[in-house]
């Protein structure tokens, strides 16, 4: 879903009359793909055909406007749980980005978590397939990524 229709939909609710209880939204995503599309640049969290993936990392609060640290309670969450997996990685192994990963995929079914972590191995292959393939089978290799993608997305990895 693009960030357009996600706002669309959160005008949309808010103007029926539903609260935003009510509304289901997609889980926060660091990926952001760029995609052409008509000659035109769009950038979206879903996969498309031949899409550059572009990691981003979200800013942690506001500093330099007032003096003081300014920090929402999603970053105060995040830095929480940065804190306890440095807290335990002597005994689980994992660091934070582990970690959190292992959190958001706890809920999921044995068999979606056996297929994460699969596509957890493919998905860099499949990217780098696409970076080394020729002209010819250029369009193969960003085919079989892009169902690779949206699976990944699909079951909430």
């Amino acid at each position: 879903m693009t960030y357009l229709r996600l706002f669309t939909s959160l005008i949309v609710v808010l103007f029926s009359g539903l609260s935003l209880a009510d509304v289901t939204l997609p889980t926060p995503s660091r990926t952001v793909f760029k995609c052409q599309s008509g000659g035109k640049v769009l950038y979206s969290d879903s996969p498309c055909l031949g899409a550059q993936k572009i990691d981003v990392e979200p800013t942690r609060g506001l500093n330099k406007s007032t003096g003081r640290e300014l920090l929402g309670s999603d970053v105060r969450q995040e830095q929480h749980r940065e804190n306890v997996a440095a807290a335990i990685q002597p005994i689980t192994g994992m660091d934070a980005k582990q970690f959190g990963t292992f959190g958001r995929r706890r809920n999921l079914s044995i068999e979606a978590q056996k297929e994460c972590k699969k596509l957890d191995v493919k998905i860099p292959i499949a990217e780098q397939e696409e970076k080394q393939a020729k002209p010819e089978a250029l369009a193969k290799s960003q085919s079989a990524l892009l169902v690779l993608r949206k699976r990944f997305r699909e079951i909430k990895c």
